[in-house]
């Protein structure tokens, strides 16, 4: 779930948010009211904007922190062997590893197959990839392939995937141009 946060916040780091928490406090806004009040400061919705902004943040912090802990299991995963329909934990197709992955670091939502992961996932720009994020490959009938995004070598971008039958888990550069990045960084 997403908010639409005006352009200035938005803008703000986490130190600018917590420098407008500091403010707030100095001048007595987020103190609480009286007994009859108390009511009102404990209300769990978020009520201004920063505060939003404060969940929604904290909330991509652990989620990055699930993404980094698949690719720690996939990555763990290496020189299993590639089977058809196999989601692990010795034998795994490609979308079965990010799928074991995933699982393992707590997304307990995420699809099976590689064309449902690609629809779970946001869409993103390659040149906001992080280590973890996932790897969709396509042709003229959709989405083919999933892998792991593991990061770069000599300034090509590298794949940990499951490739296919009679191979291994395995990391690779990426062989093709027809392919978009997702995340979950952000569920």
């Amino acid at each position: 779930m997403s908010t639409v946060l005006p352009s200035s916040v938005r803008a703000c780091t986490r130190m600018g948010v917590r420098v407008v928490f500091a403010g707030a406090l100095a001048i007595g806004l987020l103190t609480s009211g009286p007994a009859s009040d108390a009511h009102a400061a404990t209300d769990p919705k978020p009520t201004s904007v920063e505060q939003q902004y404060a969940t929604t943040t904290a909330k991509r912090g652990t989620s990055a922190r699930r993404v980094a802990r698949a690719i720690t299991v996939a990555t763990h995963q290496k020189g299993d062997r590639y089977s058809y329909g196999a989601a692990g934990p010795n034998r795994f197709d490609c979308s079965g590893l990010t799928y074991f992955s995933f699982r393992k670091a707590g997304f307990k939502k995420i699809p099976r197959t590689s064309s449902a992961q690609s629809h779970y996932a946001r869409k993103i720009p390659r040149n906001k990839m992080h280590r973890g994020d996932l790897i969709f490959f396509r042709d003229g009938g959709g989405v083919y392939h999933v892998g792991l995004f593991a990061g770069s070598k000599n300034g090509r971008r590298m794949v940990l995937h499951a490739p296919y039958s009679g191979t291994r888990v395995r990391t690779e550069r990426i062989w093709t141009n027809n392919w978009f990045p997702g995340t979950l960084r952000y569920r």
